[in-house]
């Protein structure tokens, strides 16, 4: 890969990369483009033009070669729009993110998806419409999600069954608020929703939802086990893995070291094999533990921008379609009238990951759907307890884009079922 794109540089045919969402992670992009070779940033979109300006600064890049806009959608949409070969999306919205990647590929631009929450809401439908008109959408290579499914692909490859993908989440609390929050976000340059959404762990769940999407895993139970750890390794005992059968599984630990990282449980049973996993220090089998101390985010993002443009290859896409979703569970008793301003990172609900058929079969809610759009906002319109799940009776959703096209979605899986 860096050989072609060292010939695309000398070639001066460089990858062109829009971006939109200025915030941490953008910024980070923003900068790691700007020194891979065969790649440039062509134009940085965020609401707060400020923010952009910011990043492109930041990156050292030459400002008279890169469009900056508040307006994305209409740059997108514009029959002059700015050249690119490709959009990283890494906003924090989910409406919004969908009208900028449906612009893109209407263009026949590739799709990066910095951006778990939209990838799993509307990723079946993204890749339908991709794959229409040719080009490719793909998770990020550096979000965990995208780098469990490069270490299944290898893992696989050398011939062992997925048992787990995992995470290794430091710290979790559900009823996390952004007011709670202010202080760290601010310390990680965050925003709180952003903040929230990792606390509580809706982020977590989405992630290993879109990765249960990719390989046909399933969690074990609602917001699967997630059992607290000292060490990564100890996995392998904290797990009732036997009790899978054939079906792989995402789970998660808790306040493990190295902090931080994925992990994935394969399993061998051939004798010859297990001789050599001993000999390598990998333990008697037949379940063996791989795992990646770290996730390395904005720094990987070029791979997934590469694969699609140089190999015509996603990262990560549900190829296994819409097997599980993280559906809206109560953080506090709820009352009836309340609107939601934040469905994920709010203060009303987390998320917590499900196979679909079950949860949709209970009239259970995504919480994507519950994100304000347009001006619109959901409105809870029955009680809720804490820590029930919002179920389609105790919700008015308005019709805003989000919405309709989460309803077209519906309508391509039973069409296609």
């Amino acid at each position: 890969m860096i050989e072609e794109l060292k010939q695309r540089e000398s070639e001066q045919n460089c990858i062109r990369v829009g971006l939109i969402g200025a915030g941490a992670m953008g910024t980070g992009i923003v900068w790691q483009v700007t020194r891979t070779p065969g790649m440039e940033i062509a134009f940085i979109g965020d609401i707060n033009r400020a923010a952009a300006e910011k990043a492109l600064k930041l990156s050292g890049a030459d400002s008279s070669k890169v469009v900056i806009s508040d307006d994305p959608v209409t740059l997108l949409e514009s029959d002059d729009a700015v050249d690119i070969d490709v959009l990283v999306e890494a906003s924090n919205t989910i409406g919004a993110a969908a009208r900028y990647c449906f612009a893109a590929i209407r263009r026949k631009v590739h799709v990066v998806l910095m951006n778990a929450e939209v990838d799993l809401a509307l990723g079946m439908l993204l890749q339908h419409e991709a794959d229409k008109a040719g080009v490719i959408v793909t998770s990020d290579a550096g979000d965990q999600h995208g780098v469990l499914k490069t270490m299944i692909e290898e893992i696989q490859l050398w011939g062992f069954d997925i048992v787990q993908a995992g995470n290794i989440k430091g710290f979790l609390k559900r009823t996390a608020t952004a007011d709670s929050l202010r202080v760290e976000a601010e310390k990680r340059n965050l925003s709180v929703i952003q903040c929230c959404a990792y606390t509580d762990g809706t982020k977590l769940n989405i992630e290993m939802a879109c990765i249960a999407n990719s390989v046909g895993l399933t969690p074990v139970k609602p917001g699967m086990e997630g059992p607290l750890a000292d060490d990564v390794r100890e996995v392998l005992d904290l797990f009732d893995l036997k009790s899978y059968g054939k079906q792989g599984r995402v789970d998660y630990i808790l306040g493990a070291e190295p902090g931080g990282g994925v992990y994935v449980i394969g399993y061998c049973d051939d004798p010859v094999q297990a001789d050599y996993m001993e000999y390598y220090k990998m333990g008697h089998g037949p379940y063996f533990l791989f795992y990646r101390p770290y996730h390395l985010c904005h720094v990987e993002t070029p791979r997934a921008i590469a694969e699609a443009v140089i190999r015509n290859h996603a990262v990560l896409k549900p190829d296994a379609g819409r097997l599980t979703d993280v559906y809206a569970y109560a953080k506090r008793d709820v009352k009836a009238g309340e609107e939601i301003d934040h469905g994920i990172g709010g203060d009303l609900f987390y998320g917590l990951i499900e196979i679909c058929e079950e949860a949709d079969a209970a009239g259970k809610v995504p919480i994507a759907l519950l994100e304000a759009d347009e001006g619109l906002r959901a409105k809870v319109i029955a009680d809720l307890p804490k820590d029930t799940p919002l179920t389609k009776d105790d919700i008015a959703l308005p019709d805003t884009y989000l919405v309709k096209r989460f309803k077209e979605l519906e309508q391509l899986i039973h069409g296609s079922s």
